[in-house]
């Protein structure tokens, strides 16, 4: 076997992304690229089954992943740790992070071992909660932390703060702090917009706020978001969220701190003809089915060129 190693993960509550993950563990393992898979998910005949443990991945080229975004997320944090790139197969219903779809299966894997992949960092959050000034949860995402009310019938009440000065006090079902890569995942629901992945920057999105100034923000990436919890009787307790998977009951008086991430992640790109904004622009007509017929683009000066 040689020298190089892939870890194959994927969603196991999907036959078909498991189906998907032995056909490229398979391929992978006829290339002589080692294949890790986690213990649990799947087996294939040639690979190496190691405990899903925070340090599967260390010294892999890649992972691979077969399942929508929340298979992304949860592969992340193996990644993240060990610094190696993700790069997902949508096996889900929109799959935004992934890069490939099933059909292009075969075209990835050779691509793979072509090595005819790019990477790029996506930005992360680190994500501090405190009480009564101490801190007792450190956490982080690549998508968004969300501050949201425990209980249905009641909300809660909130001060945000950007960078250490008070900017508003809201009645809301919560917020989402979220970055480039998370705006189209909970901020797009919630009305937040939509961010380019090489801009930085942070978002801040109120959920269902009730006060005359709750729009949705973008702030320097340099920034920190704070999240106050109000204390009152009429209020429901609070969860933080991180990437919907993650989760912290928050005391009453809590506060809430984000900022920009220590670590990246790394995602893997197959390289196509285009500025990279320009892909991310056919990923969006594409995962939200956006009309666009009729478009002529610049093609009124290649008439003029052959007039």
């Amino acid at each position: 076997m040689g020298s190089r190693t892939v870890l194959v993960t994927a969603h196991t509550g999907k036959q078909t992304a498991l189906r998907a993950a032995r056909r490229v563990a398979e391929r992978l393992i006829a290339a002589d690229i080692a294949v890790r898979t986690l213990a649990g998910e799947f087996s294939s005949p040639g690979a190496d089954e190691v405990p899903a443990a925070a340090d599967a991945a260390h010294g892999a080229e890649l992972i691979i992943v077969l399942g929508g975004d929340g298979a992304l997320l949860r592969a992340a944090e193996l990644a993240r740790p060990a610094g190696v790139p993700l790069i997902g197969v949508n096996v889900g219903r929109v799959g935004f992070l992934a890069e490939a779809e099933p059909d292009g299966l075969a075209d990835l894997v050779d691509r793979v071992v072509a090595r005819q992949y790019v990477v790029e960092e996506r930005m992360t959050i680190d994500v501090a909660v405190r009480a009564n000034g101490s801190a007792i949860v450190s956490t982080w995402a690549l998508n968004e932390a969300t501050v949201e009310k425990a209980a249905r019938e009641r909300m809660i009440e909130l001060i945000i703060e950007v960078d250490g000065r008070p900017l508003s006090r809201w009645g809301c079902d919560g917020v989402v702090c979220s970055t480039p890569t998370g705006s189209t995942a909970y901020a797009f629901s919630a009305g937040g917009p939509i961010v380019w992945p090489e801009v930085e920057a942070l978002l801040m999105v109120p959920i269902s706020a009730h006060a005359l100034f709750a729009p949705p923000m973008v702030v320097s990436p340099e920034s920190v978001l704070a999240v106050e919890l109000i204390v009152a009787p009429e209020t429901s307790g609070a969860v933080l969220w991180c990437d919907g998977r993650r989760k912290v009951d928050l005391p009453p008086g809590a506060r809430v701190e984000v900022r920009r991430g220590a670590r990246p992640v790394l995602l893997a790109r197959l390289p196509a003809p285009g500025a990279r904004g320009g892909r991310f622009t056919d990923r969006l007509v594409t995962k939200f089915g956006l009309p666009v017929a009729g478009w002529r683009g610049r093609s009124w000066e290649d008439a003029g060129e052959h007039a």
